[in-house]
């Protein structure tokens, strides 16, 4: 399956499940040794992921529609 693929069958999940999904796929940054970067670095990333996660889910974090931010990222650079 290609990555454009995945991405459609993914956009077809439930808000609950893609939300597990990019969970997941950002935990997973970094899981592989990279000798380049720090020793601490993956689990930095980890505990930043978590703790935003944690906000996302309590209802502390400004969340907002991917479209709405694409649609103005577009605007700013006409």
């Amino acid at each position: 399956m290609s990555l454009d693929e995945l991405k459609r069958e993914a956009l077809k999940l439930s808000l609950d499940d893609r939300d597990e999904l990019a969970y997941s796929l950002l935990r997973s940054v970094g899981e592989e040794e990279d000798e380049d970067v720090a020793p601490d670095h993956a689990r930095l990333w980890k505990e930043e992921i978590d703790r935003r996660y944690q906000e996302y889910k309590q209802g502390k974090a400004e969340v907002f529609d991917v479209d709405d931010v694409i649609a103005e990222l577009r605007a700013e650079t006409v």
